[in-house]
């Protein structure tokens, strides 16, 4: 049986991409090699920790839409550091003034300063006020598959759940919560935190995950431009693989060449 896929394109909030890698601008030494390893990774879209980043909010400092041009790149402004509902929803409102009506963000409200994890309580009451508030929602979130659901059919447009705790780089730890909330969603599934290497990249793809969004990765490399572009490579891989449809695992050996017609 046949396990093909037909491609689709990777659309979010009504727009089409070409590059499923999705990076944060984050952790880089400085804000040429921010540019270098971004150019290299291919993504259109880039993440921007609003309340730490200075998108012109602080006249005279370095504004990193400098580097990152918004007519080149798709900002996506994102509520990195905040901790309840209403400190997540003024960062968007803000973003949304700093970058001329700009409605496409990334959610994230996090539990505690030592894990990172989400706070899906505080998250969903963030998403059902930003949805209402005309925004489109890429969220951050939990592996459990009830809670991703529930941020779908609020309006979210796209759910993002973590692979491993931020900036662990312990890969996808839980591999069958992914798969349950990829065969559920309706919307796009993207993994956002935990990957380490190109191959965490390639298996999120491999799973069928429509995006990966990454940040330490690449910026706590060794060579963060050579990573970058290692991953634009795991990620067209892992995608080609999915559609290709990966052969089914054996417990014995099975020759690769045909045994008929043999010289005996």
């Amino acid at each position: 049986m046949s396990n093909v896929r037909s491609d689709k394109p990777f659309t979010v909030a009504g727009r089409t991409f070409q590059s499923r890698l999705l990076v944060g601008t984050g952790k880089y030494k400085d804000m040429e090699e921010t540019r270098l390893a971004i150019e290299a990774s291919g993504a259109e879209i880039v993440t921007v920790a609003v309340r730490r980043t200075n998108l012109g909010q602080n006249p005279g400092e370095p504004n990193l839409l400098d580097v990152l041009p918004p007519d080149r790149y798709t900002i996506l402004p994102n509520t990195a550091g905040c901790y309840d509902a209403i400190e997540a929803v003024r960062t968007c409102r803000l973003a949304r003034e700093l970058l001329d009506g700009h409605n496409l963000v990334k959610l994230e409200v996090l539990a505690d300063q030592k894990t990172l994890f989400p706070n899906v309580i505080e998250t969903l009451k963030a998403a059902e006020t930003l949805v209402k508030d005309g925004f489109d929602v890429m969220v951050y979130t939990s592996d459990d598959p009830i809670i991703a659901r529930q941020l779908a059919e609020i309006g979210c447009c796209a759910v993002m759940p973590l692979a491993g705790l931020i900036g662990t780089g312990l890969g996808i730890c839980n591999p069958y919560n992914l798969q349950i909330i990829l065969e559920e969603s309706k919307v796009p599934v993207l993994v956002d935190a935990g990957v380490g290497t190109a191959s965490d990249a390639t298996i999120a793809m491999e799973l069928g995950c429509e995006a990966v969004l990454m940040n330490s990765a690449i910026a706590h490399a060794g060579q963060p431009v050579l990573m970058a572009e290692a991953m634009k490579h795991a990620i067209l891989a892992g995608r080609m693989a999915y559609l290709a449809g990966r052969m089914p695992k054996k417990l014995y050996a099975s020759a690769s060449s045909p045994l008929d017609g043999l010289i005996k």
